[in-house]
């Protein structure tokens, strides 16, 4: 109860004299309360000051010690407390007062984790105490992870509302683990500390585990040291992690499962790296297989196997001798200077095939073989266990007309060969196939003489004639020239094509350097022998102008024989010129059956004429005496010489 209220005595004793308002702003206000009662301290500061000023102003006890000098008093009043009404309370209550209030009430204002104790469990909430003016529920959906949950029990909460619409405190235990969950998850990055997490699911390129709560994401490539095929194979297992990542922004949180082995395995490969000597075997397994080799874990240091140092024999992809996460024992044949590439076989720990090779075996032998690969030049033979010999593709047949190798045979096929040539100390054969057979060439003259007709096969074309095929092994060459008597041929493949069938005769045969001439248009007499004839030089023929131009003009008598007559050679007796379309007699002035060419003119005939009777006249002159000549037979030439030149 607040104390009440003391007038200060308005008389003063004898020996204390009245303050003067001067004397009062000198009081000192500290001592004021210093020297109040404590017991007093729940009254006001002004009801302090009352008194506190009533006992200074009562007059003094001879030889009381307690007596208090009203002139220190007024010095050391808190004047400026007094006036705004401010009680100053020891520190150490105050310090007292708040501890007891923290531990006594919380502050539901604040986003703070909050211990509280299950006081109540219904049907579809619990009720919570968490020390404030009332009991907060949690919906028990929260709580699915822990069916066990029982009264008494205390769960981390956090305030999710003060008061909803009735009134009541509503908490939740999920966003408290959520923060829970979140300053471990920043703890365990920021210390580089091992988490537990609960692999959930594969996702997209990795796995969704569960870490305090929280969904994070493992890639796959942080899963294993080691490529991982069946991810399935970590679903619904516990694991230990790193979390190597968080995005505050988007909060993501990135784990590896990875980093936590590749110190150990970092510490492993120093260890192996530095005993590593070329020749060693070691004991690996298959981690990674491509095309130009496999890639083999040597416990923490990986090595690589080309295609080639797999085995002896001639494989087209490593699959076919290994498989993924197969053990096998390897040689190192190679490193780089630190040692970050090695180099290793496995051919290497068997004996070499040629080293096992038959002794007796020598240039000339028959042998038989499988074939193993194709390529544009040849195909390679295995005759022995990892060996092979190589058969060129112009040892496969006696033609000159070179092909691919497919042409002949294919992968697997078996076959008989003859060795050509054999080199124990290079490991290198050659084969033949041909020459299991008979050179077609030996009896060459025999089977195609000079002039004989024969019909083969066109294999390809050239700018300047056709390859044509008689046999296998036996081509001749058709030269443009000699394909047509009537055609000016400018490309073979005007007239013929691939694979086509065409008679032929041999017109040369050069069995040294194996050449064979063969002629098209010799099958067939040349229809100009005829027209030796037929158009021979003053022959006359009827004709029609087919085409003209400045230089002439042609006329068309029959598929071979196209006639030009030149633009001088048109003009008619009448001085006019012949054009296309008009008909009229043409005389041949010249005939050239090598190059084909009939030259006519209408002209001449006319001018014949004229030419013949200038002779006979000329014939007349001569005969006469030139005694007996006179001036008019002269005259008589003149005029027809006018007359001739003028038409």
């Amino acid at each position: 109860m607040p104390v009440k209220k003391k007038e200060v005595s308005k008389k003063s004793s004898k020996n204390t004299t009245k303050a003067s308002p001067k004397s009062k702003t000198n009081i000192d206000k500290k001592s004021v309360i210093e020297k109040a009662d404590p017991k007093n301290l729940d009254e006001s500061p002004k009801k302090v000051l009352e008194n506190n000023t009533e006992s200074v102003t009562k007059s003094p006890k001879k030889n009381d010690s307690n007596v208090i000098d009203s002139e220190k008093f007024l010095n050391e009043f808190q004047w400026e407390n007094f006036e705004e009404g401010v009680e100053t309370i020891d520190k150490e209550k105050i310090d007292d007062f708040e501890k007891l209030i923290n531990k006594n009430f919380v502050d539901t204002y604040n986003d703070n984790v909050i211990e509280g104790l299950v006081i109540n469990i219904t049907d579809r909430e619990a009720i919570i105490d968490i020390n404030a003016k009332s009991e907060g529920v949690i919906s028990l959906n929260e709580f699915r992870y822990n069916p066990d949950l029982k009264v008494g029990d205390k769960v981390d909460v956090l305030v999710d509302v003060q008061e909803d619409k009735t009134g009541q405190l509503i908490l939740s235990h999920r966003k408290a683990r959520t923060i829970q969950a979140w300053a471990r998850v920043n703890e365990a990055h920021d210390k580089s500390t091992v988490v537990t997490g609960f692999v959930k699911c594969r996702t997209k390129g990795g796995m969704i585990v569960d870490v305090f709560g929280l969904e994070a994401f493992l890639p796959g490539s942080q899963i294993d040291v080691k490529p991982i095929r069946d991810y399935d194979q970590y679903v619904n297992k516990n694991m230990e992690f790193k979390v190597v990542k968080i995005n505050h922004e988007f909060k993501n949180v990135v784990v590896s499962h990875k980093a936590l082995i590749e110190a150990d395995i970092e510490e492993q490969k120093k260890e192996i790296i530095a005993q590593l000597e070329k020749g060693q075997v070691l004991e690996g397994v298959v981690k990674n297989i491509t095309t130009y080799g496999v890639f083999v874990d040597l416990g923490g240091v990986d090595g690589l196997i080309h295609i080639t140092d797999l085995s002896w024999n001639r494989i087209n992809h490593p699959s076919e001798i290994l498989e993924l996460d197969q053990k096998l024992n390897v040689v190192i044949l190679d490193f780089d200077d630190d040692k970050s590439r090695i180099q290793l076989g496995v051919k290497q720990l068997s004996p070499h095939p040629w080293d096992a090779l038959n002794k007796d075996l020598k240039e000339g032998d028959k042998v038989k073989g499988k074939v193993s690969v194709l390529a544009d030049y040849g195909a390679f033979i295995e005759i022995a266990e990892g060996v092979e010999g190589l058969v060129h593709v112009s040892e496969m047949s006696w033609s000159t007309h070179l092909r691919s190798a497919q042409d002949f045979v294919k992968i697997g096929d078996e076959i008989d060969a003859v060795v050509l040539n054999l080199d124990r100390n290079e490991r290198k054969m050659s084969l033949g196939v041909k020459q299991l057979s008979n050179d077609p060439w030996t009896d060459i003259t025999t089977k195609y003489p000079k002039g004989s007709e024969h019909t083969g096969v066109i294999r390809n074309f050239t700018n300047f004639g056709i390859f044509v095929e008689l046999e296998e092994g036996i081509d001749g060459l058709v030269y443009i020239s000699d394909l047509s008597w009537t055609v000016k041929v400018k490309h073979p493949s005007e007239m013929f094509s691939t694979g086509e069938k065409i008679d032929v005769v041999v017109l040369d045969l050069d069995t040294e350097e194996r050449k064979l001439s063969l002629g098209h248009k010799q099958t067939k007499e040349n229809p100009w022998d005829t027209y030796d004839k037929t158009f021979a030089e003053g022959s006359i023929h009827n004709g029609t102008i087919s085409e003209s131009n400045d230089k002439g003009s042609t006329i068309i008598f029959n598929d071979d024989v196209t006639a030009f007559v030149p633009s001088r050679h048109l003009i008619k007796e009448d001085g006019n010129k012949l054009k296309k379309g008009d008909s009229a007699d043409f005389k041949v002035i010249e005939y050239n059956k090598e190059f084909k060419r009939v030259v006519m003119s209408h002209t001449v005939l006319f001018k014949e004429e004229e030419t013949k009777e200038f002779k006979k006249s000329q014939k007349k002159v001569i005969k006469s005496d030139s005694d007996k000549s006179t001036l008019g037979d002269l005259d008589v030439l003149v005029d027809l010489k006018k007359k001739m030149d003028k038409k």
